[in-house]
């Protein structure tokens, strides 16, 4: 059968599709041979017995790929138009310009069958409907995926063979540039991006935490460089956390060449979509992983420490080690164990003073809730602990003194050294703005007014920043005279004045601990009130001390604060016996342990001076709280309608307490929604069902958000819900 003879006027009748699509922005541009043939298949189509009128070129696909139709609007609308038969024919270049999808080839091609729409591309014409032509069809299609599979499949594989030499090209993190050899690796030419990088990685060395590195930057007003992957030029800003972050974590710094530390995942969300996801890879798992591939900023084997000591600083759990230390007074947080189950022992603060505890939680998880493996009071072990430690590490102290010192002075260095760069830089800058506003032509003066201002705020910001250089450099500490060093040893000598010293903070005593000590066991003997500890250095050594524990004072009987505050609370608004069931259902009980009567409350309430409930019978204010009975005998309805409109959310009610009665705020758009009989408008709930076409439930619902309005008739024949349903709301809905 010929393509003429195909073609019926049933067919003539309906609109011709020209398909145009191209893969990418970079065909569309360069390819235009192939763009400008997809688009004189036009001309085919008239020449085919349809008119220029009815010929339409959908061409919204450029640019896109064909491997799926999710961003493809063309596409949809073309699967959409032939599913609603106005579609004759279909034309396209070739079919793997329609769908290089199998799923979404055979979907048009049941649409096509069905509507009895022809396609046709360079070959000829094919009805979807006859065998032949449908399994013709059908092979086209699978060889348009099976031909993108191969090409995905060589440009994969060069990239992977690329990469497993270390030369595939890809973006660097800043610090690094690509060299002009195959996979050159070169560290950043500007010593300002170099030193920045440098700095941080050895203030972790001292500081051992991301966030107190990230802390320092701030601190000393230092800016960060920042670099965009597809972009050469360096941007300086204020540091962030995950910048710093990032480059502690890149194996890049250390000389490491990776590929293929993610991978991308095809996942089905809740709406029923295919989505990708990229999931990160373990290291074990890289595709790619050579060693020593180019001169980094630090070694495999720093970088690993690195690693080891970020991974620390996370909030531990049970049996891990302990994380980055904090600001509270617990010496042992991190290191204190449980001496009966070995578990990480946790820290608890209680008192005016704050005073530390550790207790052991494996029995809540265990047992039941309430009840701990070990609990005690930290004040008496942490200062144990604390004297052992310093007569272990007293003959050290003169060395230690004297290395602080030297670090006082490198820090400072430090961040001077960061700001001279920055100020060379900014000079530099305002050079080249110079040196640009010099070259344009006085004539110009549009551009020239630009390249001036340009200029001027350069050398505002060189200013600013050498003002700012030559503040820090007069800053700089005094270098310490012999007498200064003398003190500092004789100091070093009295360790114990230094350690108690209130410029010693707990964040310094706990990494002094964290850097010596491996744990501190901790066995409670209630008995004889005594706590056995034994320090596990990190030399492997072992000490074993016995600490006696402060005694116990019996507590005096009192009943629970958060159950005074309460009762402070309902006071206001309820009577004792009322007091006393609210107490109850909420399970709580006196000091010695009864159940809440009307007569306990009274008692209690006059122990703590609380103000009886005084029941004011007057008439309420405007927005006043009341109760729902009062409310009902205000609006003059049962109380069964306010707990039903309640319930229903129409009004909004307030409890002082779980477990308390109900309290309604009185507004006057509550009394207004209570009348005597249904305004104008207004018609039953079996009339509005009706005239929406919905359930009484959506009815409802659609009165709790506020899409319809509603009134209570109070009394006569009338009494019950009605709904105003105007003629715009039946459009809206």
């Amino acid at each position: 059968m010929s393509d003429h003879e195909k073609i019926k006027p049933t067919h003539l009748q309906r609109q011709a599709y020209v398909y145009v699509r191209q893969s990418t922005a970079a065909q569309v541009e360069h390819n235009r041979e192939s763009t400008d043939r997809q688009y004189r298949l036009k001309d085919r189509a008239i020449s085919l017995g349809w008119s220029a009128q009815q010929v339409k070129i959908i061409d919204n696909d450029l640019a896109q790929s064909g491997a799926d139709s999710v961003h493809r609007a063309g596409f949809t609308t073309m699967i959409s138009e032939v599913a609603l038969g106005r579609v004759g024919l279909i034309l396209s270049i070739e079919v793997s310009r329609v769908a290089r999808n199998n799923s979404d080839w055979y979907r048009l091609l049941d649409l096509c069958s069905v509507t009895n729409t022809l396609i046709g591309d360079g070959d000829g014409l094919y009805h979807p409907g006859l065998f032949n032509d449908r399994l013709l069809l059908g092979m086209k299609g699978t060889m348009a995926e099976a031909e993108l599979h191969v090409i995905r499949a060589r440009l994969e594989g060069g990239i992977r063979n690329k990469a497993a030499r270390g030369e595939l090209r890809r973006g660097l993190p800043v610090g690094f540039i690509w060299g002009e050899q195959d996979g050159e690796i070169l560290m950043h030419p500007d010593q300002a991006v170099t030193g920045a990088i440098h700095t941080i990685f050895e203030k972790f060395a001292q500081m051992g935490s991301v966030r107190r590195v990230w802390l320092w930057f701030l601190s000393k007003d230092l800016l960060f460089p920042l670099q965009s992957s597809l972009l050469p030029e360096i941007k300086w800003v204020t540091a962030s956390y995950h910048a710093v972050h990032s480059i502690l974590t890149n194996p890049t710094y250390a000389g490491v060449y990776t590929y293929g530390k993610t991978k991308q995942e095809c996942f089905v969300n809740e709406n029923g979509r295919i989505k990708k996801r990229v999931k990160r890879l373990p290291q074990s798992q890289w595709a790619v992983f050579i060693h020593d591939h180019h001169k980094g900023y630090i070694d495999w084997e720093t970088y690993e420490m690195i690693k080891y000591r970020i991974s620390k600083n996370t909030r531990p759990v049970s049996h891990k080690e302990s994380g980055a230390v904090r600001e509270g007074s617990a010496l042992l947080q991190g290191l204190a164990t449980c001496g009966q189950c070995g578990r990480r022992l946790k820290v608890y603060y209680q008192g005016r003073n704050s005073s530390p505890g550790y207790y052991c939680a494996a029995n809540n998880a265990v047992g039941g809730r309430a009840k701990y493996c070990m609990r005690v009071g930290g004040v008496t072990i942490d200062d144990t602990v604390a004297k052992a430690f310093l007569d272990a590490i007293n003959p050290a102290a003169t060395d230690a003194a004297m290395l602080a010192e030297k670090n006082i002075e490198a820090d400072h260095d430090a961040a001077l050294e960061q700001w001279r760069l920055q100020v060379e830089r900014l000079r530099y800058e305002a050079e080249r703005a110079k040196r640009r506003f010099s070259a344009v032509e006085p004539e110009n003066r549009l551009v020239a007014r630009t390249l001036e201002t340009q200029w001027e705020t350069s050398l505002e910001k060189l200013q600013d920043a050498e003002n700012e250089f030559k503040r820090r450099k007069h800053q700089r500490p005094e270098r310490l005279t012999e007498e200064q060093k003398a003190l500092i040893r004789t100091l070093g000598h009295d360790i114990k004045r230094v350690w108690h010293a209130p410029t010693t903070t707990p964040r310094d005593k706990k990494e002094l601990f964290q850097a010596l000590l491996q744990e501190v066991n901790i066995s409670v003997d209630r008995a004889n009130n005594t706590a056995h500890l034994i320090l596990r250095w990190k030399t492997e050594a072992v000490y074993k001390l016995d600490v006696n524990l402060p005694g116990r004072n019996s507590p005096p009987i009192r009943t629970k604060q958060d159950t005074i505050d309460l009762v402070r609370r309902l006071a206001v608004y309820y009577t004792d016996a009322v007091i006393a069931g609210i107490l109850n259902r909420q399970g709580r009980r006196t000091a010695c342990g009864h159940e809440f009567t009307a007569d306990r409350v009274g008692n209690l309430r006059r122990h703590w001076k609380i103000p009886k409930f005084d029941g004011d019978s007057s008439p309420p204010d405007i927005c006043e709280l009341v109760t729902i009975q009062k409310a009902a005998d205000i609006l003059d309805v049962a109380p069964s309608t306010i707990h039903r409109w309640l319930a229903d959310g129409f009004i909004a009610g307030e409890q002082v307490t779980p477990g308390a009665p109900w309290r309604i705020r009185m507004t006057e758009e509550l009394r207004s929604q209570f009348v005597k009989q249904a305004p104008d408008g207004y018609v039953t709930m079996k009339e509005a069902k009706s005239i929406l076409d919905v359930s009484r439930q959506t009815v409802l619902q659609r009165i709790k958000a506020g899409k319809l309005s509603a009134v209570h008739v109070r009394r006569g024949k009338q009494i019950g819900l009605y709904v105003k349903v105007s003629s715009k709301q039946l459009k809206l809905f």
